[in-house]
């Protein structure tokens, strides 16, 4: 069977793939304007059925390497009631008046009263509440629906009453409500059954039987239990984790921004049973105190004329904020688009019979405040308000007058739990470090996670003949940067001409719009060079938060097509210049070292049949805002047998979604434009026409509850984009997931020093059925390592589990922008990177630069991302 990929054909033999005689280099990547006949479009492919993937048990555990004994932070539980049986009631809270109580934080104190009250009628049963719409009780309650009527004292509900300017009447809507229900403090509670849940789905569940799925309800309740605990003692919660208020705990972190230091706990089941997860965490809150006083603190400026406004509305939109002059708590919902002294609102006079039905009148905020409320606001006349309201119903505060918000328990006891007190100790397994090859074929032995090429050279140096310096900064000098450059560069093996032409910014542009300076350069190089250089060499005036950088790395990557390296070096060190190197070599094409089982060409199961991995990550609210677009980014192997090169494909999709959407994307003319497609069009033109008949696919950054999908969706849209080249064979995958937002750490036994990068667990700690493992490829130089779980979804190709593992840790080497083995493999790094960098090309401030998709969310359109120019798409820009 002939097939045709663009101006490239290649014949299948039996699974294989051959060149073609005659022809010498495969088409580029197609863009959406691609015409029907440059790919046959099968409608059986479009049509098939999906391919059905089940997640996958464990097939065995690992031997190889050296064993040692370790920490975890794991505490044993027991059981010794499995008989109990949890009964979850539905709770409804509303006032007397029977509308809905918004606030949040007010549930845990009205149950808390109605435990109180009502005690004798619950049958003196205790019970646990989730702060929702859920409680659960040990054994049942004496009846299955209950109606209470609640009253809270006046110390229960601080929040009093007071009008707040609004839109279109003296009150908004939810503050006359708040003020008739908290007058009252009244509130109707329903307590109705839902359900019961077994303890026993746990003890069923670590067997080696089908999972009951009632045991992550029981491991549920079992976590709410330490949720109302916390909050009992007054802790803040944030999912599993709790925080103390104690000043102990507090560290100032600048920007306005306080780090809080707290605990997090849940149960897991283990090969070895129930376990107690115990782990430090940490929290971000905003420093209490006035708005301005944040806002001031937070773009580090010392007055409020100095303050960037659109920041500040995208900084403090969803804040809680209360108003000092009436105690009462709302949300942002964003700024006024006028000053306080001259922002207005309608307001209702009330009549002499104190009615409030009479004449409405406009009013400003400012005259309010001082009028009504009897407050002469002086700081924030001239500012904007915060606007507290609904989209339709706004709602204006002055910035003044707003302050920041912010085993012997007895439900265990009577389940018959004990928790013991000691870290369970284990074993893992020291994986041996993965040889490296560089220049001249000598060896390069790592040495706790690192190594260097001092007195070494690189295996394959890039000639850098004519490339230039720009230069942003007016602290560099540079003429020594290029002078060291070239001479750092001389011992490594690569030969870096003198640069064609040094550009040193216009002083007087320093303080322009960011996009002007970098066009401004870019018109400066145009009139010294007579040709388009290999390399620009970007020294930026920040090392941290750059403006530059986006709107260089546009005009780079997007529009002109050349590769660049930015830097902004405080100190230059031979050390500094060669992790430099390393990433310019990187990305005009070289190679800085490669796995010595790699450059044998002798990797198991990878050797005999062209194999492509991928490494796939969505990157969320990269832009720093709530609501911006995710952006999806996957990177392809190439150059195979090799797994150490990787060329990147990104796209945007909706926020906050984790399924990549872009793998496949068929257009209207039958052409497919998914990111997929490149990557295999790449692979194929440069591994000598060959066709990846088998994947192995890291995924990065999703939940167990997201494992299915990965199977169902993302992997069908695999074989989608794999068909539509005209294959009709699907090809055998290996899915892998990586967590790294995870809460379990391993420690050495007799010594605070960090577990040996290699360390290993797939035993003991792991899940009771699912093929999962722990690993920490890389050392640690601050802190504890966190090490990344592994769980294995598929795997048809077929590895055993040392040589998978093996596989999985020489990956951690295979990085080639520095000299440090990664904490994760590398394909899932490059694919953060490449969503990271490419997030910046994109400036959603300026909506008439960037086109939109017709996709949307809310109304909002979704950017599109500038496609990389030709000339560097191959390229591991990302480096």
């Amino acid at each position: 069977m002939e097939v045709a990929i663009t101006r490239v054909s290649f014949v299948a033999k039996g699974g294989m793939t051959e060149e073609v005689p005659g022809i010498v280099e495969a088409a580029e990547p197609p863009t959406s304007s691609q015409s029907p006949a440059d790919v046959p479009h099968n409608l059986e492919t479009e049509q098939m059925t999906p391919t059905k993937y089940s997640i996958i048990s464990r097939n065995g555990v690992g031997t190889t390497g050296k064993h040692i004994p370790l920490l975890v932070n794991l505490f044993e539980v027991a059981v010794n009631v499995p008989d109990t049986v949890f009964f979850q009631y539905s709770v409804a809270i509303t006032f007397e008046d029977k509308q809905a109580v918004e606030s949040k934080g007010i549930g845990r104190k009205v149950i808390d009263r109605l435990y109180q009250t009502y005690s004798s009628e619950l049958g003196g049963k205790r019970f646990v509440y989730d702060g929702g719409k859920t409680l659960y009780t040990v054994g049942p309650l004496p009846l299955n629906k209950y109606e209470f009527k609640v009253l809270l004292e006046k110390s229960f509900t601080k929040r009093s009453s007071a009008k707040s300017p609004g839109a279109n009447g003296s009150l908004h809507e939810e503050t006359k409500r708040s003020k008739h229900s908290f007058q009252s403090k009244t509130f109707m509670v329903e307590i109705s059954f839902a359900t019961k849940i077994p303890l026993q789905s746990i003890v069923i569940s670590l067997k080696e039987v089908e999972s009951d799925t009632n045991s992550q309800d029981a491991l549920r309740v079992l976590d709410t239990i330490l949720r109302q605990r916390a909050a009992n003692c007054g802790c803040l919660l944030v999912r599993q984790s709790f925080f103390h208020d104690d000043s102990r705990n507090f560290n100032d972190v600048g920007a306005g921004v306080t780090a809080v230091s707290g605990f997090h706990s849940s149960f897991r089941s283990t090969q070895r049973g129930l376990s107690l997860n115990i782990d430090v965490s940490t929290t971000i809150i905003i420093k209490p105190g006035p708005v301005i006083d944040f806002l001031l603190s937070n773009q580090q400026v010392k007055e409020p004329r100095y303050i960037d406004w659109e920041k500040a509305k995208k900084m403090l939109k969803n804040l809680r904020v209360q108003a000092t002059h009436h105690n009462q708590e709302f949300k942002i919902s964003g700024l006024s688009e006028k000053p306080c002294i001259q922002q207005l609102f309608s307001m209702k006079v009330k009549n002499d019979d104190n009615n409030s039905r009479g004449q409405t009148v406009d009013i400003t905020v400012y005259e309010y405040f001082a009028k009504h409320c009897g407050i002469e606001l002086t700081s924030s006349a001239y500012l904007p308000c915060l606007d507290v309201g609904k989209p339709k119903r706004p709602v204006y505060l002055p910035l003044e007058a707003v302050g920041k918000c912010y085993d012997d328990d007895p439900v265990l006891a009577a389940c018959g739990i004990s928790i013991e007190k000691q870290l369970n100790l284990i074993e893992g397994r020291v994986l041996e470090t993965p040889k490296l090859k560089v220049g001249k074929n000598d060896d390069c032995i790592p040495h706790n996670g690192r190594w260097n090429f001092n007195k070494k050279t690189l295996l394959q140096a890039s000639h850098i003949d004519y490339w230039a310096v720009v230069n942003f900064s007016a602290s560099c000098d540079t003429s020594y940067i290029s002078r060291e450059l070239i001479r750092c560069g001389m011992s490594k093996g690569i030969n870096i001409e003198r640069p064609y032409t040094l550009i040193e910014e216009e002083p007087q542009l320093r303080k322009s719009h960011p996009v002007a300076r970098v066009e401004r350069m870019f018109d400066l190089l145009a009139s010294k060079l007579n040709r388009e250089p290999k390399l620009i060499l970007c020294v930026l005036p920040e090392r941290k938060i750059c403006d530059i950088y986006g709107p260089w790395k546009k005009k780079c990557l997007s529009e002109i097509g050349v590769v660049t390296q930015c830097i902004a070096p405080v100190k230059i060190t031979n050390q500094y210049l060669t992790n430099v190197l390393l990433k310019i070599n990187s990305k005009l094409g070289g190679i800085n070292s490669l796995l010595a089982i790699e450059h044998s060409g002798h990797l198991p199961l990878i050797k005999d049949t062209p194999t492509m991995i991928l490494g796939m990550d969505v990157s969320h609210n990269s832009l720093g805002r709530l609501d911006s677009p995710s952006i999806a980014a996957v990177v392809g192997s190439r150059h195979w047998p090799l797994i150490s090169r990787y060329r990147a494909s990104v796209r945007m999709q909706a926020s906050k979604v984790e399924m990549i959407d872009a793998l496949y994307k068929p257009l209207e003319n039958g052409s497919d434009d998914g990111i997929i497609r490149e990557l295999l069009l790449d692979f194929y033109d440069s591994s000598n026409g060959r066709k990846p008949t088998q994947f192995i696919v890291f995924r990065d950054g999703v939940s167990e509850s997201q494992f299915e999908q990965v199977l169902t969706i993302e992997l069908n849209q695999i074989i989608k984009a794999y068909q539509h080249l005209g294959e009709v064979n699907v090809p055998q995958f290996t899915v892998i997931v990586a967590q790294k937002k995870h809460h379990i750490k391993l420690f050495l036994p007799n010594g605070p020093e960090n577990v040996p990068p290699g360390t290993v667990v797939d035993t003991t700690i792991t899940h009771p059925r699912n093929y999962d493992f722990y690993m920490c490829a890389h050392a640690g130089m601050l802190g504890t390592s966190r090490p990344v779980h592994y769980h294995v979804l598929l795997d048809e190709i077929g590895f055993s589990a040392d040589g998978l593992q093996n596989l999985i840790h020489s990956l951690s080497y295979v990085n080639q922008r520095s000299t440090i083995a990664t904490s994760v493999v590398a394909p899932i790094c490059y694919a953060h990177h490449a969503a990271a960098q490419m997030g910046q090309l994109l400036n959603f401030d300026d909506s008439s630069e960037t086109g939109s998709s017709p996709a949307s969310e809310g109304g909002i359109p979704i950017p599109e991302l500038p496609r990389l120019h030709r000339n560097v798409r191959s390229s591991m820009f990302f480096c």
